[in-house]
């Protein structure tokens, strides 16, 4: 795989939260195109809360995320509308429509966004389907599918507008060893072949060390990057104890016992 090129995604001095209460705060990173960016965490970091801000699903507190050049903070209508189109979401259940099949599932964005001729449509939802192995399940319903299923075919609708961008929460929740590794197979394939940048939310460690270019850490207590860069060197050489015992699986140390 060539190196990662320019710079697509450009996170500035976010402040994020909820009701007031502060998540994370003055957070900065860049994505280039083509990067496969993982963010960890540990549980309540406001891994996905941060995901959650970049793709515009809520405003920040502060800052700015700009998508290929385009602030999606300040925008609004069509400007808004024109930013959303350039990435893509796959959320970690999936999100698929029940009552669709998976070739409507695929074709939805299709039917919303463009004036693509029926024949077209089918086509274009047909192809990213193929892509993910998932050309013959068109004409099931999403609870037909098992669970790695779905989840391919979540990646296939998100693709359904040719992203350069993809977002991802959580993609290997609750799929097995085998089906994991070959979802880490395919987002390997798709940001090789197509040149697709992703920024992914997980914290299964197999799968950080099969797809990620690079890492940047959230850390609950300091409520922004605690660290940044490729796993297996903040696996071997990090200063930070939290991070070693995250990369190594160590638990936390034990509170000592007070005697009476």
């Amino acid at each position: 795989m060539n190196g990662p090129g320019e710079i697509v995604i450009s996170v500035r001095k976010l402040t994020v939260g909820y009701e007031g209460r502060v998540i994370l705060q003055d957070i900065n990173f860049d994505v280039r195109r083509g990067e496969v960016l993982v963010i960890l965490g540990g549980s309540g970091s406001g891994k996905s809360t941060l995901l959650k801000h970049m793709i515009g699903l809520f405003p920040p507190i502060s800052g700015e995320v700009w998508i290929e050049g385009e602030n999606i903070v300040a925008a609004t209508g069509e400007e808004r509308i024109r930013i959303l189109r350039k990435f893509g979401v796959m959320y970690q259940s999936g999100a698929l429509f029940g009552s669709l099949t998976v070739l409507e599932n695929v074709r939805l964005a299709l039917d919303e966004f463009t004036d693509l001729p029926e024949p077209v449509k089918e086509l274009t939802a047909l192809a990213k389907l193929k892509l993910v192995g998932l050309a013959d399940a068109a004409p099931q319903m999403p609870s037909d599918l098992s669970g790695g299923m779905q989840k391919r075919a979540a990646i296939a609708r998100a693709m359904a507008l040719d992203p350069g961008i993809l977002f991802m929460d959580e993609p290997s929740a609750g799929l097995d060893p085998i089906t994991s590794a070959g979802l880490d197979a395919l987002i390997k394939d798709l940001a090789r072949s197509f040149c697709i940048t992703f920024v992914i939310v997980t914290h299964e460690l197999a799968s950080i060390y099969e797809i990620a270019h690079r890492v940047i850490m959230l850390g609950g207590d300091n409520k922004t990057i605690i660290a940044e860069g490729k796993p297996a060197e903040l696996r071997d050489h990090s200063r930070d104890p939290w991070v070693r015992r995250f990369f190594h699986r160590e638990p936390a140390p034990e509170p000592a016992l007070i005697s009476h």
